[in-house]
């Protein structure tokens, strides 16, 4: 089984290409009725994301709102080839679905309905 520290390391870091606009999501520690959090795991070539503005991310929004998947945040190893995406979404198959709609790869999605706060 994998040990999913390096992925709590990683949250713990700041946002790397979520929305520009300050974020009007909701808190991390609770999410709305019938939906579910969940981390994605994706690899990207270096340099795939190079570039990626507003527009871009208003497409990839607008596509996961089809699936009922909300992005809230993604955090990036310093190269940009590995990306965590905190996204909500009634099921684990409407994530993957706007993933494929979006053309972009996941290498695993791992539900997280525990919050962990330091305090």
């Amino acid at each position: 089984m994998k040990s999913i520290a390096p992925v709590l390391a990683l949250l713990m870091a700041a946002p790397v290409f979520a929305a520009d606009a300050p974020s009007t999501a909701t808190p991390a520690t609770s999410t709305p009725a019938g939906e579910h959090r969940y981390v994605i795991e994706r690899t990207f070539p270096k340099g795939a994301l190079e570039g990626l503005d507003a527009a871009t991310k208003e497409k990839v929004n607008q596509t996961n709102a089809k699936y009922g998947a909300r992005w809230l945040m993604s955090f990036a190893n310093a190269e940009k080839t590995k990306t965590y995406c905190v996204y909500e979404a009634p099921n684990e198959a409407a994530v993957r679905q706007a993933a494929a709609a979006n053309n972009l790869p996941v290498d695993s999605i791992t539900e997280v309905p525990v919050t962990l706060l330091p305090q």
